[in-house]
C-alpha cells in the first residue's frame, strides 16, 4: 500500500494497494473516489447495487454514498488498485445521482489518462501539470455522467495570452490554473486546451521553459547551480540538472563552466 496527499488542488488522497482475502466494510467517503484495476477484479456494491471494476474499466463512485469493496469471485489474487480521492467539489453535485447509475464507465482513453496521471503523480511531477491533467480527466468523466447541453467552448487565443502573462508573471511560483481560471472567468480545460493550441505546449511544459532560460542567465552571470535552483522554484539542484538537460544536453555545471 501507499498512500500520499501531492501538493495539487483537486487531489485529497492518492491511494495505490493490492487487496488479497481482505474485503472492504460498508462505508462512505466525503470525496469522490476514481479507481482503476491494473490486475485482478473489484466486485462491490454501492447504494445495495452489485457492481464490478476490472483492467479495462474506470470506476466512479460519488461522495455521501454507501459502498463496499472485495475480490471479484474467481480472483484467487486479489486485485491491485490505483484511487484518485477527489474533493467533493471536482465535479458538480448534480453528478451524484448519473454516478450511482453509471458508476463503471468503458472509456480506454479515459482510463490510459488517469494511467499515465497516476505515474506522473508518484513519480512527483509538478503541480501545475497534475492539475492540467486531472482537469481534463474531469471534463471526460462528468461528459460519461451527464449529456454535454452545450457544445464546448473553442480555444481562445486572447486568453491564452493572459494566461502566459499570468504565468510569467508567477515564473517562481505558479499560479494554480485554479485560480487562474477564476480570474480569467473560465473553466481550467479551456485554459488548457486554449493555451495549447495557442502556443503548441502546455502551461507546464511552458513555465519549465522559461524557467530553464532564467537558469541560463543566472548560470552565465556566475550564480551556483543550487542556488539557481532554489531562486527559481526547481524541488532541488537535481530537478534543475534533470530539466536543465532536457532543454539544453548539458548540465547546469558544465554549462556554467563553459563560460570564457
Amino acid at each position: 500500500m501507499r498512500a500520499w496527499r501531492p501538493a495539487v488542488p483537486g487531489i485529497a488522497e492518492v491511494f495505490h494497494a493490492r487487496i488479497v482475502d481482505y474485503a472492504y466494510p460498508l462505508h462512505v467517503h466525503d470525496t469522490w473516489t476514481v479507481l482503476i484495476v491494473d490486475d485482478g477484479a473489484i466486485a462491490y456494491d454501492l447504494d445495495r447495487r452489485s457492481c464490478g471494476a476490472s483492467l479495462g474499466t474506470v470506476a466512479v463512485l460519488p461522495p455521501g454514498v454507501v459502498h463496499n469493496g472485495k475480490p471479484a469471485p474467481g480472483t484467487a489474487a486479489g486485485f491491485r488498485k490505483r484511487n484518485l480521492y477527489l474533493e467533493p467539489s471536482f465535479l458538480p453535485a448534480a453528478l451524484v445521482g448519473p454516478a450511482v447509475d453509471r458508476t463503471t464507465v468503458d472509456d480506454p482513453a479515459l482510463r490510459a489518462a488517469l494511467a499515465a496521471l497516476h505515474d506522473a503523480l508518484a513519480a512527483g511531477v509538478g503541480p501545475l501539470d497534475a492539475e492540467a491533467r486531472l482537469a481534463l480527466i474531469g471534463e471526460r468523466i462528468a461528459g460519461h455522467l451527464a449529456p454535454r447541453t452545450a457544445a464546448a467552448r473553442r480555444p481562445e487565443s486572447p486568453v491564452a495570452d493572459r494566461l502566459r502573462d499570468l504565468l510569467d508573471a508567477r515564473l517562481t511560483d505558479p499560479l494554480p490554473l485554479r485560480e487562474a481560471a477564476a480570474l480569467l472567468d473560465r473553466s481550467v480545460p479551456h485554459l488548457v486546451r486554449s493555451f495549447t493550441r495557442r502556443h503548441g505546449l502546455s502551461p507546464h511544459a511552458y513555465v519549465l521553459g522559461r524557467r530553464v532560460e532564467a537558469a541560463r542567465t543566472r548560470l552565465l552571470a556566475g550564480a551556483r547551480p543550487a542556488d539557481v535552483a532554489v531562486e527559481l522554484g526547481f524541488h532541488d539542484q537535481a530537478h534543475l540538472t534533470r530539466h536543465f538537460r532536457r532543454h539544453t544536453s548539458t548540465t547546469p555545471g558544465r554549462y556554467a563552466r563553459g563560460r570564457p
